[in-house]
């Protein structure tokens, strides 16, 4: 049986006051006082992970280790099938300017543009789908983990449409839907995201009777 979190406090594994804000809301019903990694100077771990999985393990031990409390971390990203799950865990990564490419710093835009492009590349016939995926881990001081997985099914679309959004949110397009991730009311989004599948399935197991 998985260990059940408490009413206690949670770190959770991020320097992003916004997705601090974003994961308290989400857990505040369940009794839980969320403080973030970067409140208490932990540093941010190095990523070395090749899935999401290790990824949100390695936030989440770091975190747990740093502040000796339960932590939660999340890992999340675009997979396109016709590129074999790429970008996958780089999906930042392919935003992160080069240095010929103007100012450090990243441009979604061209993160975008970088999809279609290899889709392009292979023909009008192209599979266009694809998924954003998202794990959140929690880790326990003493080693104890638990990690759940959510996906939400699309297909890719360009010209990019939206402005609600962000990432690759203008050109993803949910299963049965019409209006990208970027055109959807925000609430909206949040009950079908990848990070809601993620979360519905955590607190059916740690709050769940």
């Amino acid at each position: 049986m998985t260990r059940k979190l408490g009413s206690e406090t949670l770190v959770i594994a991020t320097h992003n006051a916004g997705k601090l804000k974003e994961i308290s809301a989400l857990l505040a019903p369940y009794g839980l006082n969320c403080i973030s990694a970067g409140s208490l100077g932990l540093p941010e771990p190095a990523e070395t992970g090749k899935t999401f999985v290790e990824n949100a393990l390695i936030k989440a031990r770091a975190a747990a280790e740093g502040s000796s409390l339960p932590a939660l971390a999340d890992d999340s990203g675009l997979c396109v099938d016709a590129l074999g799950g790429r970008p996958g865990v780089y999906t930042a990564d392919w935003a992160e300017r080069q240095w010929f490419e103007g100012a450090p710093g990243r441009d979604w835009y061209m993160a975008m543009g970088k999809v279609e492009g290899l889709l392009c590349e292979q023909g009008d016939d192209v599979d266009r789908s694809g998924h954003f995926a998202c794990v959140l881990a929690i880790a326990w001081p003493d080693g104890e983990q638990a990690v759940y997985e959510g996906k939400a099914l699309g297909t890719l679309t360009w010209p990019p449409r939206g402005t609600l959004g962000f990432g690759y949110d203008p050109v993803f397009v949910p299963q049965g839907a019409t209006q990208t991730f970027a055109e959807i009311e925000p609430a909206q989004k949040h009950r079908i995201s990848h990070r809601a599948d993620a979360f519905a399935k955590l607190v059916a197991e740690q709050f769940g009777s």
